[in-house]
């Protein structure tokens, strides 16, 4: 793997079977990466310091994982200009719906890209197509993985139309 590339932030340790699915896609992709646990409340100052420090430390993306209020991505995205892409999770009382109008609601000027509930492999995937406008290398593993995603869905197609003519 290269230095890193991309910045994987979480609120707490539960955030982690979330996060496994970007980090296990990654890893197939051969994306470096760091993940760590930096909360908005918890620990400010740290969460602060990843973002101002992250583009002079070789980061070219950040995922911020967080639920129920939320705030790790906004806040992160309040300290840099790199993208910055919001993965809510599931958890809280209402279930993530919480952490999702969070994430998205952000102010003018403050961007925060947000996939779905839980969804952070579709962030993992999101960070790699910013991540392959400047890396070829990149950007011929995603041609690939779409061409498998099309391969998959027509045999799917074929598949069910075989089952219904037998």
């Amino acid at each position: 793997m290269e230095k890193a590339k991309i910045l994987i932030l979480v609120g707490s340790d539960s955030d982690l079977p979330v996060v496994k699915d970007a980090t296990t896609f990654l890893k197939e992709m051969g994306i470096s990466f760091k993940l760590d646990i930096s909360s908005a409340h918890r620990n400010p100052e740290k969460t602060i310091t990843y973002a101002k420090n992250a583009q002079e430390a070789g980061f070219e993306v950040i995922i911020a994982v967080a639920g129920m209020a939320a705030h790790l991505p906004g806040v992160i995205a309040s300290h840099t200009i790199l993208p910055v892409i919001g993965v809510p999770t599931g958890s809280g009382y209402i279930n993530g719906i919480d952490a999702l109008l969070s994430i998205v609601s952000m102010p003018k000027g403050i961007p925060v890209a947000t996939v779905g509930i839980n969804a952070s492999k579709n962030a993992a995937i999101l960070a790699c197509e910013i991540l392959s406008i400047k890396h070829d290398g990149i950007r011929e593993k995603l041609v690939k993985m779409k061409e498998d995603l099309k391969k998959q869905n027509d045999e799917g197609s074929l598949k069910i139309n075989q089952h219904l003519q037998d």
